[in-house]
Formats: structure tokens, sequence, C-alpha cells
């Protein structure tokens, strides 16, 4: 028995489940999780000693590497200063200042301890903002596990096959309406209905959580007109984007402005943390100046806030660092495109620069329908594969792939091989 066996056997008497987090578990495709002892680079080790490629990224943050060194100098200056005052700090303002300035839609921003946190308090500002209840959400979207946003929602949620949750009260989601993603004319029509009753709209720019599901042309720019027109307030959630399509986002990458934004532990280099910010005429509408009220007594956490800082000062820096990892993406995921052509095999590739996702099915993957058409058994084999032959992946047909700067040419090129090989071991 292995080592990550042993640990995950006391795990699972001790953590429901074995794992502090449902998209860790091993539940949909079998196996044991491999519990990390290290990482560095591109590079994740388990306590057995086995070296992993990495293309979770603790989720995405990690998009300079693991361990960056200028990163861990400034977390480790950071602790020597103490761990956390529950008082204002000047990274906070440092934070709020770069953050106001890389990203033009958001003139004033709160932080907070996680994606969650940021969802929660943006749609809490939006409803006292306008007054209003309702809020539009997509099918397969995922934001965080707060009770009004566990209504078809995607990743962890969507591989169990749970489409809502236990322990959430009617109450809280009867004001959730659900719409099928790059469909406008679903939004328009709950927008007909019920129009000056909606507070917001909150949209992944990509569908990151089911699977990678760019949005199809003229998508995002129809649901800012809506947003406008019945003066509702537009939401991306930028917690798998923000930071990493671009300087400013998917919004940037895509030329749509917001009227919020939410970000996770992106902003953070990977620590827990999160932040919301838009126009400041909503923001104010926040406590103590306004009557919204949400507190943290960690948000803005001294440490946090040292390794975010310096993480998005590189990437402000360092544009090249975008142009070489969208290159980057865009070349290993049409070679990954190429390979499934070659083989003749049911798959769809699917990317927006550094994230991608395979799908295992035979129909083109643009929404949460069309995502949830794919065989999750042949995706389970597809995992243990790679596992087997040193490739970490996400445990779910329904999860992204993240590349990081960290990875080389070379590395991504022996990941295509052994995507290759998987395919022929398939024809057998």
């Amino acid at each position: 028995m292995t080592k990550s066996e042993k640990l995950f056997q006391e795990a699972a008497e001790l953590i429901p489940g074995g794992v502090n987090s449902p998209v860790r578990a091993f539940g949909s495709i079998g196996g044991t999780p491999r519990f990390i002892d290290h990482a560095d680079g591109a590079y994740m080790t388990d306590v057995d000693g086995i070296t992993y490629l990495d293309f979770i990224g603790s989720w995405g943050p990690m998009i300079l590497g693991h361990n960056h060194p200028q990163i861990r100098k400034s977390v480790e200056e950071a602790c020597q200063k103490g761990l956390s005052y529950g008082a204002a700090t000047e990274k906070e303002v440092e934070m709020a200042r770069l953050i106001c300035e890389v990203v033009p839609s958001i003139e004033m921003v709160r932080m907070v301890n996680s994606g969650t946190e940021a969802v929660m308090s943006a749609v809490r500002a939006a409803r006292g903002y306008t007054g209003r209840n309702k809020i539009v959400k997509f099918m397969g979207c995922y934001h965080g596990h707060s009770d009004a946003m566990l209504v078809k929602a995607g990743s962890g949620v969507m591989t169990s096959g749970i489409p809502d949750s236990a322990g959430v009260p009617s109450g809280c989601t009867q004001d959730t309406l659900s719409a099928n993603y790059n469909d406008l004319e679903s939004a328009e029509t709950l927008f007909a209905q019920f129009g000056e009753e909606i507070a917001a709209v909150i949209v992944e720019p990509v569908g990151a959580n089911m699977g990678v599901v760019p949005p199809e042309k003229g998508f995002l720019e129809g649901l800012r007109k809506l947003c406008t027109k019945y003066g509702a307030v537009l939401i991306f959630d930028e917690v798998i984007t923000g930071f990493r399509l671009g300087i400013d986002g998917a919004q940037g990458y895509y030329g749509v402005q917001p009227d919020l934004t939410t970000f996770g532990k992106i902003i953070g280099a990977g620590m827990p943390v999160g932040a919301y910010g838009g126009k400041k005429e909503i923001m104010r509408c926040v406590s103590p100046v306004g009557n919204v009220y949400q507190a943290g007594t960690l948000s803005g956490n001294p440490v946090a806030m040292a390794a975010g800082i310096t993480q998005l000062t590189i990437l402000r820096d360092h544009p090249e660092i975008y142009k070489e990892l969208n290159e980057k993406g865009d070349w290993f995921f049409k070679e990954m495109e190429k390979v499934a052509r070659e083989s003749k095999k049911q798959w769809q590739v699917n990317h927006v620069g550094s994230l991608g996702c395979i799908f295992f099915t035979d129909q083109p993957v643009t929404d949460y329908a069309s995502a949830k058409t794919s065989d999750t058994a042949r995706f389970a084999k597809y995992f243990h594969y790679m596992l087997d032959h040193g490739i970490h992946l996400g445990p779910s047909q329904f999860e992204a792939m993240f590349l990081s700067a960290a990875h080389t040419e070379e590395e991504l090129q022996k990941t295509l091989d052994i995507i290759r090989e998987y395919m022929e071991t398939e024809e057998r």
C-alpha cells in the first residue's frame, strides 16, 4: 500500500470523503487521490516521491508555475512581520491600486477570502444597489458554493451528478433564474418576463467549470446590452480567467466591460484570497460607506497580499509572459486536436489561450447540455493512463487544464506523445 493510500484511508475517517474539496475526490474515476508533498515549477511530487507534470496549478493561480522564487521571497519577508493583524495595512492599498490600474472596469475593490465569498458579496452588492432580488446565472457555470449559486452549477457539482445541494432551503434559490450558456435568447426570454425584478446577471466569461467552453461571438456583448437596457448589474466571474488570459482578464480579451468582477486565489498567487470590484457607484453601497454589509477578519491578509502583489506586478511589467503563454496554449491544444483527428477518435478539444479541455464526445461542446454528452467512463481510463505516466490532471471530465509559464515546449510535446500512446491503447 502506498503512503497516499494509507493517508487517504485515515483521511476518510476524519474528513468527509477524505478530501477538503470535492474537486479533489476520485469518486467519479475510481482510485486514490495523490497526497502532494511539494511542488516546483511545472511539477508536483507526492508523499511517495513520485513526480508529476502538473496541469492543475492549484486550479489556475499558479500562472508563473509553483514556488516561484520571487513570490516565495515576498511571502517569507511578510511572515517575518506577522501572519495576521485584523487591521488595515499598506499592502491592501497597494493591491487595490494595482487591481484598479490594470482592470479598466474596476474603480473600487474590496478584498475577501475566496472566490465563493467574492461572488456572494458581489451579488449582495448588486441587489443592494438595484433594490431588486432576482439573479440570472447560466447552467454549467460554477460560482462557488453559496446557497443561491448552487443551481445547475458546474465543477464538482457537475461531476457528482448533484444538480443542486442538500441543505439549501428552496427560499434561497427562488430568485435564481437559470439560462443556457451561449444562448442569448434564453437570457432575453428571462428578461422579457422578469426584467424589472432582475438585479444582476452573473456569468463566467469563459465557461471553465464544465470543461472549457468559450463564449460564442456576440454572447457576452448581448448580455452587456441586456443589462444596460434593463438596469441590471453585469457580473463577470473571473475567478478562473482573471489575470490569466491577459492582465485585464477575459473582459480585456473579449472587449466587454462588466459592472462588477469577482476574483479568487489568483490575486494571492494561490493563497486563500479573493476580491470583488467595479463601478464606484455600486461599490459605495458596501459597508461601512453604504448599507450592504460584508466583513472578514482575514480580508486583505498581509501575507496573501504580498504574494499577490508580487505575481501581478511581474505579469503587469512583463506582457511578453501572456504573449508566450497564449501562443504556447494555442499550439498545444491545436496539436491535441490534430492528434485526435489523426486517430479518428470521438474527442473534442476546446481552448482559450492557456485554458483547455478534452471532451470524450462526438459533438461540439458549446454549452452545459453538450458537455454532459461526454463519456465519463472513457475519461476515467484516460485520466489514470495519464497519471500512471506522470501527468497530473483534474480528476473530472469537467475540469480545465491549466498551462503555466513554467511549462516548456519539450514537456508539452511529451504530454502530446503520451496522449497519442493512450489513443493507440484505446484502439486495442
